[in-house]
């Protein structure tokens, strides 16, 4: 991929600049939205703004309002909706695949129990609904019902998968559209809802494209990037059997002895460390790294290309600089 202005050395911060204001607001909102009377809704929720994540997705909506030049003095609670969900999905996530950590802290089912984790999402799910309706506005509630279905699919296709060794490229990548892409796409068609339909269709294809190549990037350091750098144990999605697009492509060129080795892998119950680390090795050696990277650049290039569908702008050069900061992110 070579982007027109390289992401080496800018950093999410450099990103959120022209935004830095909305997004300390939207910050804020957030708080002021999950925030009940129940006191062990109270702590969970403390506890889920300690451990929030980078705002990557309200930066998105933001950036795209001030790209597609469709002001919209809904952006803050809007950008508070979309983290809303984002924080919903990730902690019936958590919760489903029984994970200790998210960057690098306990997660809500470890530190209070997986009763909690489950009832807190779906409660994270019905402030956003609260919040929405709000807005009154029928076309925002199609675009964010619509994205929140996809992602409950996707999350049920994956669970229906009967052996996860034949989950193929095509199961794979509609997996990571609807499970992150949709939500990506959402936020930024959300963004540019009040411009002319044109550059709305833009946004959209802007955002599925890099939440694509951010999902695969996501999955590539997970073999790449050991838990200081992610803040969760390298090898995690071989330990709790997921087949991501590194395996997918390598499965095809293995030797049978190697195949065997994977086989033996998926059938353990839980995966010793010696044992993932040799499928790591495979797995690289046959080339599922370079061929998941080759896969994340084509899906950066067009989220690229549909940037030039948008005039130029400080906004629009920070979406651009997002996409270099998706595909080569350490974490």
């Amino acid at each position: 991929m070579t982007l027109s202005r390289q992401a080496a050395g800018v950093t999410l911060a450099d990103i959120q600049r022209p935004v830095a204001d909305r997004l300390d607001a939207v910050g804020e909102t957030l708080g002021r939205m999950i925030t009940g009377d129940l006191p062990l809704i109270q702590d969970v929720s403390r506890h889920l703004l300690r451990t929030k994540g980078k705002m990557f997705r309200p930066t998105l909506l933001l950036l795209t309002q001030d790209a597609a030049g469709a002001a919209d003095e809904r952006a803050v609670a809007l950008g508070a909706i979309i983290e809303l969900i984002h924080l919903a999905t990730l902690v019936h996530d958590d919760s489903v695949d029984h994970s200790a950590l998210r960057r690098g802290m306990p997660t809500v089912n470890s530190l209070f129990s997986h009763q909690v984790s489950v009832i807190m999402g779906d409660y994270l799910y019905s402030r956003a609904i609260i919040e929405l309706t709000r807005l009154e506005d029928l076309e925002l509630v199609r675009v964010l019902a619509q994205v929140t279905n996809a992602m409950t699919v996707g999350e049920m296709h994956q669970l229906a998968a009967y052996d996860a060794l034949d989950f193929d490229e095509n199961q794979y990548e509609r997996l990571c559209r609807s499970k992150t892409a949709s939500l990506f796409a959402a936020a930024c068609e959300v963004g540019a809802l009040r411009a002319g339909p044109a550059r709305r269709r833009a946004a959209w294809r802007y955002g599925d494209a890099l939440g694509m190549a951010f999902q695969i990037t996501d999955d590539l350091l997970d073999y790449t990037e050991g838990e200081a750098v992610t803040g969760k144990p390298s090898g995690l999605d071989l330990k709790e059997h997921k087949v991501t697009l590194p395996l997918i492509a390598a499965l095809p060129r293995l030797t049978p002895p190697d195949r065997r080795e994977v086989e033996a892998l998926f059938r353990e119950a839980a995966p010793g460390q010696e044992r993932v680390a040799r499928v790591v090795r495979l797995v690289e050696a046959h080339g599922g790294l370079e061929y998941a990277r080759d896969r994340a650049a084509t899906f950066a290039a067009a989220a690229e290309a549909a940037l030039d569908e948008l005039p130029a702008s400080p906004s629009r050069d920070a979406l651009r600089d997002a996409i270099g900061y998706a595909v080569e992110r350490r974490r």
